[in-house]
């Protein structure tokens, strides 16, 4: 494993593994180690990259304004690991970098997975989002920051998941709630750059090949959102994983690995 970056400018990240490069990207609330379970596995066969976007833990800074300012900073970080074609997949607001990544780089781009995603953003996901923005500020300004897992937590994992890990959701909020608040500005910042996002006019220019795997019990992003932007695609597959949350990435590992190594095989055996 390559430790995280110190190359000032760079967003911090891990390498593990040798063969095909692929890219791994972030949910909002999620950091590089959240995806352990999916990229040690994917390692044997893949040279597998992780990184926190700008904001996240390990990228401080302000975040971008926009999603395609979040893609040209990932993009900056394969120049820095001379990387010139990768198999790009995100999940959640990562998925949106990702699809906005192949439309705007689309010679970085061997293919595109975008994984508990929607199309756009809704009024009522935009909603939704403005309650969270305003408990991030306020955790800014020395507020619980607990409440943000609060908001977030229920539409993320699965009744049973808090059930089973009550006790480690718990110290999670005390994690998150300790955090400095800039880490808080910045899930602010992120959540505010979603603001009116369309991602069917980038979908439509993407022409690698690309998946949408979309979660059954995705109380965030409902999959008839995922068959949307599958639709978006000029050539696109859609997967949807039962009895998954849109933390899928976290509760059910093993079905993002299958379902990855697949798509990312048949495509370099294909080469």
């Amino acid at each position: 494993m390559t430790p995280s970056t110190t190359t000032p400018g760079v967003l911090g990240h891990l390498v593990d593994g040798d063969g095909p490069p692929c890219l791994l990207l972030n949910g909002g609330l999620m950091s590089i180690r959240a995806w352990d379970a999916v990229a040690i596995p994917l390692a044997t066969r893949f040279r597998v990259v992780r990184c926190d976007l700008r904001g996240q833990l390990l990228s401080p800074g302000a975040a971008p304004a926009s999603i395609e300012a979040h893609a040209d900073e990932v993009v900056r970080l394969l120049d820095a690991l001379a990387l010139d074609r990768v198999h790009v997949a995100g999940t959640s607001m990562g998925a949106f970098v990702a699809v906005v990544l192949a439309a705007r780089h689309p010679d970085r781009a061997r293919s595109v997975v975008a994984m508990t995603a929607a199309e756009c953003i809704t009024d009522d996901a935009w909603e939704a989002a403005t309650v969270v923005i305003a408990a991030a500020r306020a955790a800014a300004a020395g507020g619980d920051g607990g409440r943000v897992l609060d908001l977030l937590g229920p539409a993320t994992f699965s009744d049973a998941f808090y059930e089973r890990f009550a006790a480690q959701m718990a110290q999670r909020r005390a994690v998150i709630a300790s955090l400095p608040g800039w880490w808080f500005e910045a899930v602010a910042a992120m959540l505010t750059s979603l603001r009116g996002l369309d991602l069917r006019p980038h979908a439509a220019r993407i022409t690698c090949p690309a998946l949408v795997i979309g979660a059954a019990l995705d109380r965030t992003f409902p999959i008839a959102h995922s068959e949307r932007l599958c639709a978006a695609f000029p050539h696109a597959r859609l997967d949807i994983v039962p009895n998954a949350p849109h933390g899928m990435v976290v509760e059910h590992p093993a079905e993002v690995v299958a379902r990855l190594g697949e798509f990312w095989s048949t495509i370099e055996d294909a080469r």
